[in-house]
């Protein structure tokens, strides 16, 4: 009886010794697991085949010069008039017709980099990375005057109402008169210690200009002086941590009527009465660019990755799409009854406007897509990062 009892004893240790040497080979499975889970859920999401179900054509290509890389500019064309104005860091400008993507003229500054073009009121206009704003004729590629800021100026100039209006990025607005460059006003917010790389252009409406800024606010300025007239805050700079306080309005904001929405880096987004500053709503979707503006909707992507549709009037959401998580989207625009994105890949993506569902992927080139794609006159212009420039039309 007690040599069975042994026996047992002895199996047991032997089983017991069995199972601990091999501890180190199931944590091991459990630790692979965890590890590829992990890995999954911060790597971009792998694209799903797909099979365009709209026909997109691409009607052209050309190269605006050597592109932003890894600055974080996020360049990106201006069209005026049927033209194409598309600058790079080394290059200067291009103009180059809209339908065909034929050169047209190309404006070389050796000395400048330049990092951001505007067009509008029969002029071209760049910015610099040492801060130089120069004018250039739209039909010939000529200078006709050159102003100088205090900072780099990556965000887009803005034309119009006779001024052209600059977004620096140390969060300057600078004024200037559009026929000489006379610098009219300046205006000048304190940022935050840790900011988003970039900032968005200016919004002009009637008699104002909509700012906004890296504390999260939204500012409306009067065109004519620039002093204050209202801010509102996008996104509240809250949490423990610089990073976490993080709330840029990079994107420019969007004017429809007198109903002008911003959105931030906080994941909000907030539609306000333009000339009285007054909140219409406010939501918890927003991101880091811009939006895209339907007939009834906008369209945003966040921080993630995911892309959201909200009702115009009251903010809630209408759909969202989360099949492009963590592949580092642009800012939306709306071409024709589609939501377009483009990502770290140089893939651009259609999203029906009323479900968004992605019924369509092209690819334009295998660089990165930082800036907002462009509509204009039914043709998508995306520019990516290594200055490569693609022209689409849904068929």
């Amino acid at each position: 009886m007690n040599v069975v009892v042994n026996m047992k004893r002895a199996a047991v240790v032997v089983a017991l010794v069995a199972v601990l040497s091999g501890c180190s080979t199931i944590k091991g499975w459990f630790g692979d697991d965890q590890k590829a889970a992990e890995k999954a859920a911060t790597e971009p999401l792998p694209l799903d085949k797909l099979e365009n179900a709209i026909k997109v054509d691409k009607l052209w290509s050309a190269s605006a010069g050597k592109g932003e890389q890894l600055l974080g500019t996020r360049q990106g064309p201006a069209v005026l008039e049927g033209r194409v104005y598309a600058a790079a860091i080394e290059g200067g400008v291009r103009a180059l017709d809209l339908q065909t993507g034929k050169e047209l003229w190309q404006h070389k500054m050796k000395e400048e980099r330049v990092s951001a073009v505007g067009a509008g009121q029969g002029l071209v206009v760049v910015g610099t990375l040492s801060g130089k704003v120069i004018a250039l004729d739209p039909a010939t590629g000529d200078e006709k005057w050159s102003a100088q800021a205090n900072n780099e100026i990556i965000a887009p100039p803005v034309i119009g109402q006779g001024n052209v209006v600059v977004h620096a990025n140390d969060g300057q607005v600078l004024c200037y008169q559009l026929t000489d460059g006379t610098r009219r006003w300046f205006w000048n917010r304190d940022q935050p210690a840790l900011i988003v790389r970039g900032n968005g252009p200016v919004t002009l409406g009637p008699g104002l200009v909509f700012v906004g800024d890296d504390d999260g606010t939204l500012s409306a300025l009067a065109l004519n002086d620039g002093h204050p007239i209202w801010d509102q805050t996008v996104g509240r700079p809250e949490g423990r941590t610089e990073l976490e306080r993080m709330a840029d309005v990079d994107g420019a904001p969007a004017l429809d009527g007198t109903t002008i929405y911003a959105t931030s880096y906080k994941n909000s987004t907030i539609a306000i009465d333009g000339p009285s500053g007054r909140p219409l709503w406010n939501r918890d979707n927003g991101g880091p660019g811009g939006l895209g503006m339907g007939p009834t909707s906008l369209v945003l992507s966040d921080n993630g990755g995911a892309v959201w549709s909200l009702d115009k009037n009251s903010g809630g959401s209408l759909w969202s799409n989360r099949k492009l998580l963590r592949r580092s989207l642009t800012a939306p625009v709306v071409h024709g009854d589609y939501a377009v994105v483009a990502d770290y890949e140089g893939y651009v993506h259609w999203l029906r406007l009323d479900d968004g569902q992605i019924v369509a992927r092209e690819r334009a080139g295998g660089d990165p897509v930082r800036a907002q794609p462009v509509v204009a006159d039914g043709v998508l212009l995306v520019q990516n990062t290594d200055g490569k420039l693609t022209a689409f039309r849904i068929n």
